[in-house]
């Protein structure tokens, strides 16, 4: 079959939008493509842009065989919608080019999240904050940037946000148990080659990390900062103050420690909530078994909870060990173990319901 792109059948930007995909080749990019077929994303074409390394490469979509493009400042005429999932630098250099041209740019990195006036959203959350900043492709709209959240902390928020809704959240002290997909294909890869030679007895190779992953685990790899957290941690605070819209000496104290485990695809986290009013575990139960985005595995009787292969390849973000904290005052105090996908919902799911949000 002829590699080809596919062309627009439609000048209507908002019914048949025109997207690009910027890191199509990387673990987040095939499943941006996986995630637009499988929701059936309606496109009037569909750009796939990448280094030049890259170019000239063919993937399969809807039966099409579609070629790779070079990525570069003039890529985005035409486009409608730009997905980017390539990294910081490559956002900061191209984002704004696709702007320019009329784009609205859904960013997977950390390169705008915290800048004012570039909303930061999780769809199940805080949608009202793209209404808010007029960005869109309707009439009377701008083109911009919306910012993707860091997968822990959507994950995070798909659990907490009903709890917060309902009686908030005074404290929150959370633990990550990171996957290799957090770190992209060749993390995912090198931890497979690291399984096989430590088993055979050789020396693993450490080309991602600088230590063994196989059999291990360690703090995230993320920047270390002054204060002992790491840029990861510091991302949840952060994040979830914006998301949530909390201003300065109004804002949950939040603290958290994130570390890499050897699993192959999805994070886990433990989650413990200092509550503003009581909560019983029941009524926790029923907010989160209605939850959008959540499903609840809390089977006490038989130790069966979520699990980093249960949430694997799954939109939905696993809720279980519902219980009270016995530390604390009766109901004053909760946790939760939650497992979602870093691929999918912490970041390409995340993304085409953001972009779908634009199609309204």
């Amino acid at each position: 079959m002829t590699a080809a792109r596919t062309q627009p059948t439609t000048s209507n930007r908002t019914s048949q939008p025109t997207v690009a995909i910027v890191g199509a080749t990387g673990a987040v990019g095939q499943e941006f493509l996986r995630v637009l077929e499988q929701r059936g994303f309606p496109m009037g074409g569909l750009r796939l842009l990448a280094s030049a390394r890259s170019a000239g490469k063919t993937v399969d979509f809807k039966g099409q065989t579609l070629a790779i493009e070079e990525l570069t400042e003039q890529s985005f005429q035409g486009v409608d919608i730009a997905l980017f999932s390539a990294g910081g630098s490559i956002s900061k250099k191209y984002a704004p080019a696709a702007v320019q041209a009329g784009a609205v740019v859904v960013d997977n990195s950390s390169a705008f999240r915290m800048i004012d006036g570039i909303p930061l959203v999780v769809p199940e959350v805080n949608p009202d904050a793209i209404t808010a900043a007029n960005i869109g492709l309707g009439e009377g709209q701008k083109p911009g940037i919306i910012a993707n959240p860091n997968c822990s902390t959507i994950i995070m928020l798909l659990a907490v946000t009903p709890i917060q809704r309902a009686v908030g959240v005074k404290r929150m002290v959370v633990s990550t148990y990171q996957a290799a997909s957090g770190a992209g294909a060749a993390a995912m890869a090198e931890l497979e080659q690291q399984t096989r030679e430590v088993l055979a007895g050789q020396k693993p190779t450490c080309n991602i990390f600088r230590q063994q992953y196989a059999f291990n685990l360690f703090s995230h790899n993320s920047d270390m900062q002054p204060n002992g957290y790491n840029q990861e941690e510091l991302k949840m605070v952060h994040e979830t103050h914006k998301i949530w819209s909390q201003q300065p000496g109004q804002q949950t104290a939040i603290t958290a420690t994130c570390i890499r485990v050897p699993v192959m695809r999805a994070h886990a986290e433990s989650i413990n909530l200092t509550l503003n009013k009581p909560l019983t575990e029941e009524q926790a139960r029923i907010l989160l078994n209605n939850a959008p985005g959540v499903s609840l595995i809390d089977d006490r009787e038989n130790n069966r909870f979520p699990t980093p292969l249960d949430a694997s390849h799954a939109d939905d973000v696993y809720v279980g060990r519902i219980r009270h904290d016995m530390s604390q005052p009766q109901g004053y105090g909760l946790d939760l173990f939650v497992c979602g996908d870093q691929v999918r919902k912490g970041a390409a799911l995340n993304a085409v319901q953001i972009a779908e949000l634009l199609l309204k």
